[in-house]
């Protein structure tokens, strides 16, 4: 790196000056010094009013240092201030073409549905006395590609082919990158900002379905909408707002329509605590979310879902609510302490209606996390959702040539989460669910793993034409497989 004439000139006098400046320190302060009497008895009186000063010691020798030593420091001081201004602004890279990153996902399901009580049964096959048929096969089957087409300027297509007669898009939008003030804004379909159970990918959530709130706001997550991703410099804080249709068009691809059914809707999410020594094994998160809705008597004021297991019926259904609008608001906290994890939201869903009383729905859940084999669980900051975990041994097992065998345990997490959901309000009885998960997931590698659920759970003030009662209790067993590249 070149350095300044001036800064070479600079070097080449000091270098000159360094002999003489030490022959100097040897000339005065290395001379004998006469000096006044000195006294050993510290009661005699000395023979003068001012004692002479003591002599000063002589100053350490000065090395030269050569002009290549010189030049080197330079030159490494110039790089880091380089380094320290590029670092403050970073050049956008030129993209000569669009590029492409292929992902995809496959989650291998089995459920298991025992006779439960009368309720449930007929919830979901329709007799009293018959839980329904088991579950086996594809709860996600998705294949798709991201990238960039310019500079800053970005797409992603994801298709689900888990039912080939009934194929839907999931991620599919295009966006802009590197904006002033909004950062990132993306148009197509896409998650809305709430529930941090959707937010977070299928690919890292620690039990195998969502919980009654998240599933049933939040239906299927995605919409056709333009939503604006901001992040802070600290990645303290980050942010995502946006305008979205309430149809879910992934399988039609569009709508027809001039009553939109749109709604507004937001988070604002804080990572307030993040222990940077340990690489990310500590820290704190809150978000608040909110959305106001306009189902303009569409039909997309209902809400409905599963029992927290992936059943052929959903059991919970508010029917349509006939309401003008309604409002959502939406609490979460996580912390993480290396292997334990501590994650808790709460939903609250206020619907106005001007034919009927306005009605309210709410509920949350509860989960607690422990690593058994040392790893923990990581934390997105710019997007406030779970990261990847990475175990610290991958499961593996091969023959030795000596006849035995060596293997891998990969990482083993347990989990327990408690759920509330109540969907039932004045002159709507679309039940009140509650229940508790165990769960068991098995890192094969950071790409697959095996997750294995027990629900134990009950509904309650559940009205249903020909139901035998309003309430009762069930059981469930979940197994899934799953990879993701």
């Amino acid at each position: 790196m070149k350095t300044s004439w001036t800064c070479r000139a600079l070097g080449i006098c000091l270098g000159a000056l360094a002999p003489a400046l030490g022959y100097g320190q040897d000339s005065i302060y290395g001379a004998p010094y006469g000096g006044a009497q000195t006294y050993q008895n510290n009661y005699e009186q000395p023979q003068q009013f001012y004692a002479a000063p003591e002599a000063p010691q002589a100053l350490p020798q000065v090395d030269t240092v050569s002009a290549a030593s010189y030049y080197n420091l330079l030159e490494r001081v110039e790089a880091l201030e380089a380094e320290a201004a590029e670092e403050a602004c970073k050049e956008v890279d030129i993209i000569s073409k669009p590029t492409q990153k292929w992902s995809g996902r496959v989650h291998f399901d089995y459920w298991n549905f025992p006779d439960n009580s009368a309720l449930p049964n007929y919830l979901e096959s329709g007799d009293a006395n018959d839980g329904g048929d088991d579950f086996i096969g594809f709860r996600r089957l998705r294949f798709g590609v991201a990238g960039d087409v310019s500079e800053n300027m970005l797409y992603k297509i994801e298709m689900e082919f888990a039912s080939p007669e009934d194929l839907a898009f999931k991620d599919a939008y295009l966006g802009w990158d590197e904006l002033p003030f909004l950062h990132t804004v993306l148009l197509g379909n896409q998650k809305r900002p709430y529930g941090l159970d959707h937010l977070n990918s299928s690919r890292y959530n620690v039990f195998m379905e969502r919980p009654y709130v998240v599933e049933a706001f939040n239906q299927d997550a995605r919409r056709l909408g333009l939503q604006s991703y901001g992040v802070s410099d600290s990645e303290s804080w980050n942010w995502r707002f946006g305008y979205f249709l309430m149809d879910d068009l992934a399988k039609a691809g569009g709508q027809y329509d001039d009553n939109y059914q749109s709604e507004i809707a937001g988070r604002l999410a804080n990572t307030i605590w993040y222990d940077e020594t340990s690489g990310g094994r500590g820290y704190a998160h809150w978000a608040v979310s909110g959305s106001a809705a306009f189902p303009g008597g569409g039909g997309d004021d209902r809400f409905t879902t599963r029992p927290e297991a992936r059943t052929d019926n959903k059991w919970f259904d508010t029917g349509v609510l006939g309401a003008s609008n309604y409002q959502l608001v939406g609490l979460e906290g996580v912390l993480n302490i290396g292997a334990f994890s501590l994650v808790g939201e709460y939903q609250h869903v206020h619907a106005n209606r001007s034919a009927n009383p306005d009605v309210d729905f709410g509920g949350g859940y509860v989960y607690a996390a422990y690593w058994l084999t040392g790893e923990y669980t990581p934390w997105e900051r710019d997007s406030g959702t779970l990261g990847r975990t990475k175990p610290l041994e991958n499961f593996w097992i091969v023959n030795r040539c000596d006849g035995c065998r060596s293997y891998g345990w990969g990482a083993w997490q347990v989990a327990a989460r408690y759920s509330y959901g109540d969907f039932s309000d004045e002159n709507v009885f679309g039940g009140v669910g509650e229940s508790a998960t165990l769960g068991v997931n098995w890192w094969w590698n950071p790409n697959a793993r095996v997750q294995f659920n027990y629900i134990n759970g009950r509904i309650s003030d559940r009205i249903v034409a020909g139901a035998p009662s309003d309430s009762g209790w069930y059981d469930m067993f979940g197994l899934r497989f799953m990879v993701d590249f």
